[in-house]
């Protein structure tokens, strides 16, 4: 191979990371939000594995699914950052009293009352819950992903809703959840 083939090809590599990068970024990153409840921590969390998968795009894009690829790839960075010091960090605001029935706050009040009970979830539980209930798959995808059995899928989510319906229920918040 002569030196203009090879800057062709690396060229070409760098054009195809590019072209998924601006087509799938703004996608990646909902998904790590999802996952980490914090627009900081999923720009780190899609920079870092970008960063790796930049350095052997050609062999991600030999297999049949990229983007697959790349969000199992988030996934196992959100689980592996213990050491992470915002992993440790709490929401502390209290809502002064709760809104009527059919006040729109109702929606934002809830959102932010899932991120809290999502927040003090294990990062295993907490992608669980993200894999099942916003990317909707089913037990056998997820375990594929995390790398574990389906029973340790069922377990986990069913250890995560539990730890926030006591969470809910310590709080006095009531629910049918």
């Amino acid at each position: 191979m002569t030196s203009n083939e090879s800057t062709t090809v690396v060229t070409a590599r760098v054009e195809d990371f590019d072209d998924f990068v601006h087509g799938r970024g703004r996608a990646l990153l909902r998904f790590a939000f999802v996952l980490s409840g914090d627009a900081h921590l999923a720009e780190d969390l899609v920079q870092e594995v970008l960063a790796k998968m930049h350095r052997r795009w050609h062999k991600v894009t030999a297999m049949d699914s990229p983007e697959a690829y790349v969000r199992t790839a988030i996934v196992r960075q959100f689980v592996s950052w213990r050491r992470r010091r915002s992993a440790r960090e709490a929401i502390l605001a209290e809502v002064p009293e709760p809104p009527g029935p059919d006040e729109p706050q109702d929606r934002v009040l809830a959102r932010d009352q899932m991120w809290q009970l999502m927040s003090g979830l294990p990062r295993s539980q907490r992608a669980v819950l993200v894999l099942r209930f916003y990317c909707d798959l089913p037990d056998d995808e997820i375990a594929a992903l995390l790398g574990c059995g389906q029973s340790t899928v069922r377990s986990q989510a069913a250890r995560a809703l539990a730890k926030m319906r006591t969470m809910l229920s310590e709080r006095g918040v009531g629910g049918d959840g």
